[in-house]
């Protein structure tokens, strides 16, 4: 069986949200991508006080300013489709109140049949967690496995109760519910991320930065599983963050996911290789002009990656 394909739908300021983001979903499923993503970042800070991923010096891109929020962006494509999984990848789960976004989610996943799919992260910018954290950056973590409780008791049976450091639920009806359970995945690399992702996820969420890096963590989350006794299997959704041309990328140095379509299709098919591997994101909305050019390369790389077997 193939693997599965998703696209990134885009939510940034180049684009005509209304409009866009509902012809990109709707396209991507007639072509056959089976899942839809989005992905979260609040803000970017004028002048810029921390460097990309915490990294001095490392700019911002351009295409991070003015993206738009991923839950409404996900709503919208929910309307526009039937079958398409609607993920996230990822929220940062310490911008949003517990309680809220789990409801939020349950009710997405109820209203669109059952497709939602909830990718958390932790986030890494002192800015966005300064504007809208619901704790302090250093207990990012904590808040992560709080969201996690809130979400286990808010779509489960009623009466939904809890008592955590930022919420408290008394003996409630909560609904609606999830139209069947919400695959969690989560993503990270370190220590504690990978336990958390062997003890609490559905799936494991890594942004690649190329095949080898991806196969040694895959590699530790595995024998982290084995270590603490997790029998059940993991998805694995690797996220490609392509940068497209129309011309090959020629000389030294090319980086896994750069250059044109059929150099593309060689990352996403050594990847693909990969055992364990269940699904591949490609995100090119930043590398695009407009939804139109979108559709087309996205359209021509779902075509060329089937027919390389991928």
């Amino acid at each position: 069986m193939s693997i599965k394909l998703g696209l990134g739908l885009p939510q940034m300021k180049a684009y005509d949200l209304g409009r866009d983001v509902p012809l990109v979903a709707r396209t991507a499923e007639e072509t056959g991508y089976e899942s839809l993503w989005v992905f979260e970042r609040a803000l970017v800070p004028e002048p810029m006080t921390q460097g990309l991923y915490g990294i001095p010096g490392l700019p911002w891109p351009d295409h991070y300013r003015g993206v738009a929020d991923p839950l409404v962006t996900l709503t919208l494509a929910a309307a526009a489709t039937r079958s398409a999984r609607l993920g996230t990848s990822v929220l940062i789960a310490p911008l949003h109140i517990p309680f809220q976004l789990a409801r939020t989610l349950a009710t997405l996943d109820n209203a669109s049949g059952g497709r939602v799919v909830a990718g958390l992260g932790t986030g890494w910018s002192v800015d966005e967690y300064a504007a809208a954290g619901v704790a302090p950056m250093d207990k990012r973590g904590a808040v992560l496995d709080e969201l996690l409780d809130v979400c286990a008791a808010v779509w489960g049976p009623d009466p939904v109760s809890y008592q955590g450091e930022l919420t408290t639920i008394a003996p409630s009806e909560v609904g609606p519910k999830p139209a069947r359970p919400i695959p969690v995945y989560l993503a990270g690399s370190g220590g504690r991320a990978l336990r958390r992702v062997v003890d609490r996820a559905d799936g494991w969420m890594p942004v690649s930065m190329g095949a080898a890096q991806v196969a040694e963590d895959w590699r530790k989350l595995r024998d982290l599983a084995a270590e603490r006794g997790r029998e059940r299997p993991l998805d694995v959704c690797v996220r490609a963050n392509l940068s497209y041309s129309a011309k090959p990328f020629e000389g030294e140095g090319r980086q896994a996911f750069q250059g044109s379509v059929a150099q593309i299709v060689e990352d996403l098919a050594e990847h693909a290789a990969m055992d364990g591997v269940t699904e591949l994101l490609i995100d090119l909305s930043a590398t695009v002009h407009d939804a139109r050019e979108l559709i087309d390369v996205s359209s021509e790389l779902y075509a060329a990656a089937r027919a390389a077997g991928i």
